[in-house]
């Protein structure tokens, strides 16, 4: 997605035609009528005889900011003399950095100097500037630009301000420096030569007004990895400057502006994520996700056990406590210890629950903003089309269908980190930056490994229909990046997997491991899941969506036609661009797998191999939900909205585009990304832990070594005795279980705990079965079952068809249940 350079260009061929010239000086200008003309004077009679610009090719740009005297009846004078002298004026003052944005957009260098009108750095200083520029950076790595510093070391000043205008301005500027931009010294000297093209997209991004433009631009330069480096010169105070010491402090004022900026779209992303779980957050103790099937128990339990295991320093990655005796591979199961092992105190302090609710709703604050700053990094200079294309890629359809029940499949806020790595190892200028940015790509890369593999693995597969995408739209630039990422990946891996090989031999070859997990047929999406809208979408309904899906956890498109429509549009409008390519050929390739290993077409019975074939039965892959492959298709689609948004809501500074275009577009974005706005997730209400779990009455029944046995045993279906042990500290231990694990000799990964006989009956009959004829058969498997869960006690709370559980338990184990706590009880341990 590098194109920022060629995109910069391609608007200043519209704006100035053909016209290019080596060198562009702009000149802000407030009252200078005095001074002025000595100023251009001597600005010419340089240019003129500089080796790089003797030929003529230059241009002098003076923006006449709202002045009240004749500074404007100067530079007309100035011009007459020499037409490479050019006017830019505005009605009124508006502050040095309104004046900069104009005078620099206007411009069309192939560098751009922006000196004061002063020249308190005399522009023979410009050949210190192009000697730096020209020569490299640290590590010879390529410079976007060399600015004049009056703090270096080497600097020369002939004439000081005065003694406390000066430690003022000292102050000032040690400020700044800690607030926007450590490492530079003097952001405020005025006398700065910048690469041309990156000078016209960092001005044109622009939002202040005033002197704190400097800090802003350092700043956007910083951000996109444009090296920039301090160059010493002569510096003379000059009478009737127009800064002033408490400048320094208006300069600190714009940028606490700027930052509320960036404030507002956290405070935006954090309202977004709190509104859709506010009702949980009503009421953390009784309610729950109505379509989180069994997974709120689920990860409350591996929340509340990776705690426990932390304090009592036990392995992280194994237990015993549910599953007994088997236990479970908690590295097999994603428990993602990279925020249940940091979240600890919060767990033990304030509850699981609490964590989890937390996890989720953090969880999509952060990822939205990972993807904000990754678009406004990488792609668009508009804020908030930034934030309209970030909304897309973490609050998708198929991202909120996953926020019920999945946070590692919607806590994704490593994955713009991730690629932001890999793309400054393609990115021009940063190939020499191979093993710093190889280091903290491996890093990251571990750390998303302890948040969610599988999300990994979906991301690693766009990333490689990207990078193959855009290799065949741009070879050129193709051919560059190869080695360097190449190179950089080499060291991550370095880095990485010394870092995640022990969790990983425990997850493939240690206790309770498993081969693959069998999803069954009809994993993948049908066709017309891309098309409809998901069930808590704004236009979405559930009578529609649970038809297409494996369940109101799984809907993995349903992006809705209109959105497809709109980003079919945005392809075409800017086709030239290979990125935009790179990213509609992602998404279509990503959503080309997500239909599985055969794709069945709508309306008939004609069934059609899927590319997925290729795939799915490949280590890895083979235990993949294909469906899930769709949701690779949020991030390109996030990023072409806002590729448009920025377009329209800023075209009245790049193009000339009619302001009805401009709203017909705007109204477009907003038809598509309506109806998939997400509403606020449903919730029920919790049903009670009985009494006899609460109050600790169980402990008279099981031992040390023993298990409280819900009643039917706990499974995939019905895993409420997880929040039973949650709720207990974790003080004893359970049967069966909520978790993945092996099952037969081959180890095949399947939900839930290897069947038994008396927990597949117990289970068949709570969902509606009659209960077998109890005989001696069914009474000696039912010991066998109880000696292997070595039970202490069988507790049947009050559920549906709790009658006939207590009558097959009680012919099962030849004796009458007691009502104890709130439950029906059978003590059977010793």
């Amino acid at each position: 997605m590098t194109e920022t350079r060629p995109a910069v260009s391609a608007w200043n061929a519209v704006v100035h035609g053909t016209r290019t010239v080596e060198l562009s000086v702009v000149v802000p200008a407030f009252d200078e009528e005095q001074r002025i003309g000595p100023t251009l004077d001597a600005l010419c009679a340089y240019l003129g005889r500089h080796p790089a610009t003797a030929g003529g090719q230059w241009e002098l740009i003076v923006v006449d900011d709202g002045s009240t005297d004749g500074t404007a009846r100067a530079v007309r004078a100035a011009a007459a003399r020499e037409p490479r002298i050019r006017l830019v004026s505005t009605e009124q003052n508006r502050g040095k950095g309104y004046a900069l944005r104009l005078g620099v957009a206007a411009s069309a260098g192939r560098r751009v100097l922006v000196t004061d009108a002063d020249l308190a750095t005399p522009v023979e200083e410009l050949t210190r500037l192009e000697e730096a520029l020209a020569g490299g950076g640290r590590d010879e790595e390529a410079l976007a630009g060399a600015i004049g510093s009056r703090s270096h070391p080497q600097s020369r000043i002939e004439r000081h301000q005065g003694r406390m205008r000066e430690v003022l301005g000292r102050v000032g500027n040690r400020l700044i420096r800690a607030v926007a931009v450590p490492g530079i010294r003097d952001t405020q000297c005025g006398f700065k030569l910048f690469d041309g093209d990156r000078a016209r997209e960092a001005f044109e991004a622009a939002e202040l007004d005033g002197w704190g433009i400097d800090v802003e631009i350092l700043q956007y330069f910083r951000a996109r990895g444009w090296a920039v480096v301090e160059v010493p010169v002569r510096w003379a105070h000059q009478d009737g400057s127009k800064v002033r010491p408490a400048d320094y402090l208006r300069v600190l004022g714009e940028l606490l502006r700027l930052k509320r900026g960036g404030l507002a779209v956290c405070a935006l992303f954090l309202m977004a994520s709190t509104f859709l779980y506010k009702g949980l957050w009503a009421d953390l103790d009784r309610r729950y996700l109505a379509d989180a099937g069994m997974d709120q128990n689920q990860w409350e339990w591996f929340f509340r056990v990776t705690a426990q295991n932390v304090v009592d320093w036990r392995n992280p990655l194994f237990t015993d406590l549910q599953n007994f005796p088997d236990g479970v591979n908690l590295m097999a199961n994603t428990v993602m210890l990279g925020l249940s092992v940091p979240l600890t105190p919060v767990t033990l302090a304030l509850g699981p629950t609490v964590t989890w609710a937390l996890v989720l709703t953090l969880g999509l604050t952060a990822t939205g903003l990972a993807w904000y700053w990754l678009i406004r990094r990488w792609l668009v200079r508009s804020r908030w089309a930034a934030v309209l294309g970030a909304a897309l890629c973490a609050y998708a359809p198929p991202m909120i269908s996953h926020a019920n029940a999945h946070p590692n499949f919607c806590v994704l806020f490593m994955i713009p980190v991730i690629i932001d790595r890999a793309l400054r190892l393609c990115a021009p200028g940063q190939g020499r930056r191979v093993v710093r940015d190889g280091v903290l790509l491996g890093v990251f890369s571990a750390y998303q490994l302890y948040l969610g593999e599988e999300p990994f693995l979906l991301a690693a597969v766009g990333m490689l229909l990207f990078a193959t995408a855009y290799a065949l739209a741009d070879r050129g630039h193709a051919r560059a990046a190869v080695g360097p990422l190449l190179r950089g990946l080499a060291v991550a891996a370095a880095v990485a997997l010394p870092l995640v090989a022990y969790p990983l031999y425990w997850q493939f070859f240690g206790p309770q491991s498993y081969r693959s997990v069998l999803h069954g047929d009809g994993a993948g999406n049908s066709p017309l899941a891309f098309v409809e809208y998901a069930g808590r979408s704004l236009f979405g309904n559930d009578r529609t969506a649970d038809p297409l899906a494996l369940n109101r956890t799984e809907q993995n498109a349903f992006y809705g036609w209109p959105l497809l429509a709109l980003a079919g549009m945005i392809t075409w409008w800017f086709w030239k661009r290979p990125a935009v390519k790179a990213l509609a050929a992602t998404a279509v390739g990503a959503a080309l797998l997500s239909l599985g290993p055969r794709i069945r077409i709508p309306g008939t019975e004609t069934v059609l191999p899927g590319p997925w074939r290729a795939l799915a039965h490949q280590p890895l892959f083979e235990s993949v939900i294909e469906g899930r492959v769709a949701m690779a298709c949020a991030p390109p689609l996030g990023l072409l909205v806002a590729l448009a948004a920025d377009r329209l809501v800023r075209a009245d500074r790049q193009s000339a585009t009619p302001a009805r275009l401009r709203t017909l577009g705007l109204a477009a974005l907003a038809a598509a990304l309506l109806p998939v706005v997400p509403t606020p997730f449903p919730v029920t209400d919790r049903p009670p832990v009985p009494a006899f779990v609460t109050q600790g009455l169980w402990k008279r029944y099981v031992q040390d070594g023993q298990t409280l046995v819900p009643i039917p045993v706990p499974d995939p279906g019905d895993a409420a005795a997880l929040h039973w042990q949650t709720v207990s500290d974790l003080a004893f231990k359970l049967p069966g279980g909520y978790f993945n694990g092996p099952w037969g000799p081959d180890r095949i990964g399947i939900y839930g705990p290897s069947p038994r006989h008396t927990s597949n009956m117990l289970r068949d009959i709570r969902y509606g079965a009659d209960p077998p004829e109890i005989g001696a058969s069914w009474q000696r498997q039912a010991r066998e079952d109880l000696d292997f869960w070595k039970a202490g006690v069988l507790v049947l709370a009050p559920q549906d068809r709790d009658a006939e559980l207590r009558e097959t338990v009680t012919k099962l184990l030849g004796r009458q249940p007691r009502w104890e706590g709130g439950a029906w009880i059978w003590p059977v341990g010793d």
